[in-house]
């Protein structure tokens, strides 16, 4: 297998691999462009989303800041907004619903690296997909790891690290999140 076919597959795979390192440059020079738009032209940063997403729904927001690890593994419906400085690290498939909200400095990741300091000497990674359900709002520097499923309707607490799946309707928070309360869901 190709280092690529093994990302895919969900092997760990060697991250300076030159068809792995072709991804990352590209998405560098995506994230450029779209960070170097003004925020008022809106026709530009819209194609420019669309240009370095994999799938987008209707009216994206990217703010300034913006980096990821590919691009085309990103998935965001209707209404996305990622505030300021936020980071994917999509090597593998981050899906994303509608009317999400990420605060300013998140990070959502894809990927990870081998416990064993062997593994991280050989530059191995590995690849976990991450999914955001619908209406969920992420505060400021939140973190969600690699492998991690959050449901619909619900809120994450600034600064928490979500390493764990979250269930619908609550709010979590803390380092690991944990469940804070319930909440409504109006529809």
């Amino acid at each position: 297998m190709t280092e690529l076919e093994k990302l895919k597959a969900g092997l760990e795979y060697d991250m300076w691999d030159e068809e792995i390192v072709a991804m990352k440059v590209g998405a560098v020079h995506g994230c450029k462009r779209l960070n170097s738009i003004d925020i008022l032209d809106k026709a530009e940063k819209d194609a420019a989303i669309r240009d370095l997403f994999g799938s987008v729904g209707k009216a994206p927001t990217v703010l300034s800041g913006f980096n990821c690890d590919c691009g085309k593994n990103i998935h965001v419906g209707d209404n996305f907004l990622a505030n300021y400085n936020v980071t994917i690290l999509d090597r593998g498939p981050v899906h994303i619903g509608d009317n999400v909200l990420l605060g300013p400095g998140t990070v959502i990741t894809a990927v990870g690296h081998p416990i064993s300091p062997k593994g991280r000497r050989e530059h191995l990674s590995y690849m976990k997909p991450v999914t955001i359900g619908d209406d969920v709002w992420m505060g400021a520097n939140v973190t969600v790891l690699p492998g991690v499923t959050i449901g619909n309707n619900v809120i994450v607490a600034a600064g928490a690290v979500v390493d764990k799946d979250v269930p619908d309707n609550c709010i979590v928070g803390g380092v690991p999140a944990k469940k804070i309360r319930d909440i409504e869901n109006e529809d």
